[in-house]
């Protein structure tokens, strides 16, 4: 959380600044009362409750390398890994479902203790209120990451200050998601607008309805089943829409790039805020040498794979680690500019740095490649960490939202139409407004087409973005497409065949994640999950 963090300092020491902040390192105090005499102390313990997000667990690695490395979009291209995370197969040790669980709670503490003690200072009373909303949200959102991968967990709302406080037994998901639906309703009333920020790494109002959005779209599939949320979610999502301040990026930088779509993820390598399409970063900041550490492996791990130290420098090493499935290459139409910046559609010559085209058409072998660190600015730089940000929320995504909540609200509507055919014609260059033969939904469909069809979209619009996984299992299809992707690679897979591993090895267990070990041998009062 680079920029983030001493943007809320500085903002409390009355300097004015909006861009290249940097990251400052909690100021350790004599005790919580001390720490929350001033506003300095309040803000530096909010940067403290974000920070917690641009984890290795989380944001700076976790969620995109290994809570959703294997899916139907993509798979964990090492052909000599059998277990953990990355390929379905693991246990209640595993020391990554142990890292998610603890990193969400430490957040959620952190922000405990500042909502405990938020009214001590002195200072403006709007201030306070923003920093209560953002820390409310931000506990509610650690929550939503708990509650969806792991159902009934252990909620505690006000801080740990004793060794008993550990010994919380589970709370019902339904009630868990219940107070998560409280936080962030009152957070809305709470922080301040995207436009007043001016950018991407604080939580706003609109972030804060489109995140209550798809929260309700996930209580609205397995395993809750509350149909009555489509509503809901639709009912925030058009606040954003109707907001104002959010609208799909249409143009871009033609000496970068060839897309518009394409110039989002070159922003996040580059920290250009566009508060309209990407509305919540991660922000991650330098190369660990000059001074700061607030860096992510965004692009190193989920990058084209490039190994030469030579080129580290201008190229910027990356590991590979997530190939694309054939199914997303095939799921892009003629014409779809998406496909080649979502898939490599080149390799690196590790002698030169030239790129070196990719002539099969199978579609089997291609990097993730949305985030190509050739672009990062820092210099030199790092090998294994870089600056580039990670979104957790885009304008695309709240368009497909709409468009998904109002087909099951409506039917395809007008307005379910125009939704999904915005971001479908975004990705053929198109104008957004302007009906296309080419790139528009078929005209016509049935509820549950429209509905396979929006499913599709997200896949070609957010692929490696984190959101997948939980998707999948809210349409409750999560064993079914696992398991017939893992054999389609497989089989037709030639080289790329061992990438089916994970997807086979998908059974019904894998719907939830194992409580910890870790945590069960500390928490007696906890319960393992189903299966494990």
């Amino acid at each position: 959380m680079k920029k983030t963090l001493l943007l809320l300092l500085i903002t409390a020491l009355g300097v004015v600044s909006c861009d290249d902040f940097l990251n400052t390192e909690p100021i350790n105090k004599i005790s919580i009362k001390q720490y929350y005499t001033d506003e300095a102390g309040l803000t530096q313990a909010l940067a403290g409750v974000y920070d917690q997000l641009g984890s290795d667990a989380l944001y700076g690695n976790g969620m995109f390398l290994r809570y959703n490395g294997c899916t139907d979009e993509g798979y964990y291209a090492r052909s000599t890994v059998s277990t953990g995370v990355f390929v379905n197969n693991f246990d209640p040790t595993n020391s990554d479902i142990n890292s998610l669980w603890q990193s969400c709670y430490l957040g959620i503490n952190r922000a405990n203790d500042l909502i405990a003690n938020v009214d001590l200072p002195v200072m403006d009373e709007n201030k306070r209120k923003i920093i209560l909303g953002e820390a409310i949200f931000l506990r509610g959102y650690y929550y939503f990451l708990l509650v969806s991968h792991f159902e009934n967990i252990p909620l505690i709302l006000t801080p740990t200050t004793s060794p008993n406080d550990v010994y919380v037994a589970q709370t019902p998901m339904k009630d868990v998601y219940r107070q998560i639906l409280k936080d962030m309703t009152d957070a809305e009333e709470k922080v301040s607008t995207s436009t007043e920020f001016g950018y991407s790494s604080r939580v706003s109002k609109t972030v804060v309805q489109g995140i209550l959005a798809r929260v309700c779209l996930q209580m609205s599939g397995y395993p809750m089943n509350d149909a009555t949320k489509f509503a809901d979610a639709l009912s925030w999502a058009k606040k954003v829409q109707t907001s104002g301040e959010h609208g799909l990026r249409t143009t871009y930088n033609s000496s970068l790039t060839n897309s518009a779509y394409s110039q989002i993820f070159i922003n996040h390598a580059q920290d250009v805020y566009d508060i309209k399409e990407s509305m919540w970063e991660i922000d991650f900041l330098g190369n660990r040498s000059d001074g700061n550490l607030e860096t992510g492996r965004v692009g190193n791990t989920n990058g084209i794979t490039m190994t030469s130290a030579a080129l580290t420098q201008t190229l910027g090493y990356s590991y590979g680690f997530i190939k694309g499935t054939a199914r997303l290459y095939k799921g892009y139409k003629t014409g779809d500019l998406r496909r080649d910046w979502v898939l490599t559609p080149f390799t690196y010559n590790n002698a030169t740095g030239a790129k070196v085209p990719i002539t099969i058409t199978t579609g089997y072998g291609r990097d993730c490649a949305k985030w190509r660190r050739e672009f990062e600015l820092s210099s030199p730089k790092n090998k294994n960490h870089g600056p580039i940000n990670f979104p957790v929320l885009r304008y695309a995504d709240v368009l497909l939202m709409i468009a998904e909540a109002e087909n099951q609200v409506n039917g395809p509507t007008t307005i379910a139409y125009d939704a999904l055919n915005q971001v479908r014609r975004r990705g053929f260059g198109l104008n957004i407004a302007t009906a296309s033969v080419v790139a528009d939904a078929a005209a016509g469909l049935s509820k549950a087409d429209f509905q396979l069809a929006v499913e599709n979209e997200r896949m070609l619009e957010l692929c490696f973005e984190g959101t997948r996984h939980l998707d999948l299992i809210r349409w409750n299809k999560y064993v079914s497409t696992m398991n017939s992707v893992g054999n389609e690679i497989a089989t037709n897979g030639g080289a790329q065949a061992y990438g089916g591993l994970g997807g086979k090895n998908v059974t019904a267990r894998h719907l939830v994640y194992p409580i910890p070990a870790k945590e069960r041998s500390v928490n007696k009062k906890l319960d393992q999950n189903k299966d494990w």
